[in-house]
């Protein structure tokens, strides 16, 4: 999105129709979590990811209010598409180690962007 509103290319290819869902987890969360299994001495295998469900056509449309455009949008129905929806149960780390994810997916890509940004403007000067 950031080369998008530097070059005026609004264009966008999904592979599959957007309705996919993941969830994402912002890095400071996950650097925070693995932190804190490693202190721990539980033994036991965790998940650590976000509970935060999103599709791929809601996780666009964030990033572009972010950028501040708006995008055309080109779905690519024969492309691999991976598994329809996949999330993280947080159940056992939140057990045992008390840990939450604190950064929601906008503010999370917010950040993200910003940095990004700043990187693809200076490759262009």
């Amino acid at each position: 999105m950031a080369e998008a509103v530097l070059s005026g290319d609004h264009r966008i290819e999904i592979w599959g129709d957007g309705l996919q869902t993941r969830s994402f987890m912002y890095i400071d969360d996950c650097l925070h979590g693995t932190q804190m299994i490693m202190r721990g001495d539980s033994g036991v295998p965790v998940n650590l990811g976000s509970s935060e469900l999103v599709t791929i056509n809601q996780l666009v449309d964030v990033v572009e209010r972010i950028a501040g455009i708006r995008c055309e949008r080109s779905y690519r129905l024969d492309a691999p598409q991976g598994v329809r929806g996949r999330n993280s149960d947080n159940t056992l780390i939140r057990e045992i180690h008390g840990w939450e994810p604190s950064v929601c997916l906008a503010d999370g890509l917010e950040r993200t962007y910003a940095w990004v940004y700043d990187q693809v403007k200076r490759s262009h000067q």
